[in-house]
């Protein structure tokens, strides 16, 4: 066992920490706008690169990242930079933009642009469907003018058909072109329109060969394509979806002793709100009234209901499950945890890992040079056949096959399933790169208090102690608000005890309580203040005239999970460590207790944080979990960071990952997860690769016609899809 101890400067942790909290309170400030676009035209990695470049040449604009999944764009700008600025800017690359209200979902719209495919899809398979009839009669050996016949009526159900299902492909195609730029549906859209003109110029000259079967084919399937794509990130995103439906549109205020039901966006911090039983907390705030039970579970994962009573906070989303409540609000709209928790699911869905920027680089490397592949399959083949139908089916083959929208669906399918699977377990992903990282994490490094403790004390030798002496000591510890106070009433009064009558009871700022039992002083306090001997146990004395000083012991009782997460990560070979701000003797009967091996104690924020740092120069990938102030250095110091949802804002700001309830559990099974997604990851892009290289040879050689190209297409993506899923 190795162990360290530092020197504590100071007694007053709250006194260290109010001039930091001071300047994190300054940063914090707000200095830039958050703008929200929704861009319901971005739907390929493509899409995605000129929208965030276009965006990052505005004149105030810090940042843009775009969300594929939701169809939108997160702006940081600044303060004087306004939505409509963007808007236009956005409109000169060939993208619709509307401004988003902050607490409007995009479900709606994204649910229209589903049913709006799936129809197109039906339409085509039903109009492919019965040309593929005619085509069979063909096939079969009709001839002459019969054959021409069925062509004609072919084409008379393949041009309308395809002008209806075709839109999504022709207006992405157009607004590219418009804007002298490529996507992957300029070649898709040229691929459609070879085969028609082929068609038709066959069957004006009576030929023997038509492909309006293939160009409805070609359409069905990449419809098909797209909607499973829109279907596989509807199913990721429903996590997000999750967390919006919990937002309540409307809420009851008590005004002049009446209720009065106003919509959400009219409640202002201090109103006060009936919460009826089987309704969602509108906002968040603070019980004044009434006596309940909570259910936190879609929040948070904890099953058990839990106890609300006045002075109780509580957060928007949770059930009140068995009795009205009155709550005063604290907080509202953008700034309940439920909001941000939605805007946290959000910024995890929108994550690319560095793998993205390759498949990035390779869908703006397509288009030319697929039209070039194309070009010169087309002239090669002319010049080899002279046979300019065969030479156009050929181009538009190798047009079809090489869509890249396996590789850009590689990282993002991924990374969205692996966020929705972390946070149905309880874990919420902040961090573009935090899977990535945390996949290569070989060391876990824990605070102790507010982590794998749950920071409040116990009491741990009721039993050891007189009537007499109990009720003397719950006397004095009612009159304390001190900590250990505090577990000491509740302890006693759990166990029946009554207060003795102590008069004159006064509490001593950083010793304790006094006061008169009897006529004789009683003291309830630190150890060197009641004339005991020194321990490093946390404890609190009771000392009563001409008798031997009395120890309460005291314990922190370990966070539900503690014990499990350290044993999988031990299990796991993960080393794992201790370091804490707290005595030597409390750190180490901790570790002890948990089978930590290495421990270091009374660890100053700056301890904390170079031993992090001496950690990484060792080669080792850490893993930090801490919630409080002064583990904010060490948290951004980490290669990945862990803070409860109970942590302050800073320890919270400085994490890449955010546990929602108070288990810890989660923690070991994140790890596998997260690498788990590396693997999907590398199978994608591997996937993605091996299809383009299989594929433009079969493609330039003639051995795929338009149909063929069209299924191999849809089917690699989906088969990415299908792979980016198995983490659910």
């Amino acid at each position: 066992m190795t162990a360290t101890m530092r020197p504590t400067p100071s007694a007053c942790p709250a006194c260290a920490a109010a001039p930091a909290s001071e300047a994190l309170a300054e940063l914090d400030a707000p200095q830039e706008a958050r703008i929200a676009l929704s861009v319901p035209a971005v739907h390929c990695a493509a899409c995605i690169s000129t929208v965030e470049r276009a965006l990052a040449k505005a004149p105030g604009v810090q940042s843009a990242r775009v969300n594929l999944t939701l169809k939108r764009v997160q702006v940081e700008a600044d303060a004087d930079v306004m939505p409509e600025d963007l808007i236009g800017v956005l409109e000169r690359v060939g993208y619709e933009a509307h401004e988003l209200d902050a607490g409007a979902l995009s479900a709606t719209q994204t649910d229209k642009s589903g049913r709006d495919l799936l129809m197109r899809l039906a339409v085509a398979g039903f109009a492919s469907m019965n040309v593929m009839l005619l085509s069979v009669s063909v096939w079969a050996g009709a001839a002459d003018a019969t054959r021409d016949m069925f062509h004609w009526i072919s084409a008379a159900i393949t041009l309308p058909t395809i002008a209806f299902s075709g839109v999504p492909f022709f207006k992405s195609a157009w607004g590219a072109l418009k804007h002298k730029r490529l996507n992957m549906d300029v070649p898709i859209v040229l691929a459609i329109v070879l085969a028609l003109v082929t068609s038709l110029w066959e069957t004006s000259l009576s030929g023997h060969h038509a492909y309006f079967d293939a160009a409805l084919t070609l359409t069905f399937f990449l419809l098909a394509g797209r909607y499973l794509d829109y279907r596989t990130r509807a199913i990721a995103r429903s996590a997000a979806e999750e967390l919006a439906a919990l937002e309540v549109p409307r809420a009851i205020l008590i005004r002049d002793g009446e209720e009065v039901q106003v919509p959400v966006s009219e409640v202002s911090v201090g109103d006060m709100i009936l919460v009826r039983p089987g309704g969602r907390m509108p906002v968040d705030g603070d019980v004044t009234e009434g006596t309940s039970e909570i259910d936190r579970s879609l929040l948070t994962g904890e099953t058990l209901p839990v106890l609300a009573e006045p002075g109780h906070g509580v957060s928007a989303g949770e059930v009140n499950l068995t009795g009205p409540l009155i709550i005063r609000a604290t907080a509202v709209g953008k700034d309940t945890s439920l909001h941000q928790m939605a805007d946290l699911v959000a910024i995890a869905e929108s994550g690319r890992s560095r793998y993205t920027s390759l498949a990035d680089s390779a869908a703006k490397l397509y288009a030319p040079g697929v039209h070039i592949l194309s070009a010169l399959s087309f002239v090669g083949w002319w010049l080899y056949t002279w046979d300019v139908r065969t030479a156009l089916n050929i181009a538009a083959a190798v047009l079809i096959i090489t869509c890249p929208c396996a590789l850009g669906l590689a990282v993002p399918a991924v990374t969205t399933a692996a966020s929705g699977r972390l946070f149905r377990k309880g874990m919420l992903i902040k961090h573009s790169t935090a899977l990535e990282r945390l996949a290569k994490v070989d060391t876990v490094v824990f605070d102790k208090t507010g982590t794998l403790t749950a920071g409040t004390p116990e009491l741990t030798n009721l039993g050891d102690h007189a009537t007499r002496d109990l009720e003397i000591a719950l006397a004095l510890a009612e009159g304390s608000s001190h900590p250990l106070s505090q577990s000491l009433t509740r302890a006693a009064r759990e166990a029946g005890v009554k207060p003795a009558r102590v008069d004159q009871i006064t509490e001593v700022p950083g010793y304790g309580t006094e006061g008169l039992w009897k006529g004789q002083r009683v003291r309830l306090g630190r150890a060197a203040w009641v004339g005991a001997s020194s321990t490093e146990m946390t404890s609190a004395w009771l000392s009563v005239a001409g008798e031997a000083p009395q120890a309460f012991t005291f314990t922190d009782r370990l966070r539900d999970g503690a014990e499990e997460a350290v044993r999988a990560l031990i299990d796991a070979d993960k080393e794992v460590i201790l370091i804490s701000g707290d005595a030597t003797r409390a750190v180490e009967d901790l570790a002890n207790r948990l089978g930590i091996q290495h421990w270091m104690a009374e660890a100053l924020p700056a301890d904390k944080a170079a031993r992090i740092q001496h950690l990484s120069q060792q080669g080792k990938h850490v893993l930090m979990v801490g919630d409080g102030l002064n583990d904010t250095a060490a948290l951004a110091a980490a290669d990945v960071s862990i803070s409860p949802a109970s942590a302050l804002d800073a320890a919270r700001v400085a994490s890449d990952i955010v546990l929602l309830g108070g288990d810890l559990s989660p923690i070991a099974d994140a790890l596998e997860t997260a690498q788990s997604a590396t693997k999907r990851i590398r199978e994608n892009f591997q996937i993605a690769t091996l299809y383009n290289v299989i594929a433009v040879p079969i493609a330039i050689i003639g051995l795929a016609t338009p149909l063929v190209a069209a299924l191999a297409m849809s089917a690699s993506s989906i088969t990415v899809s299908l792979n980016a899923l198995r983490l659910r």
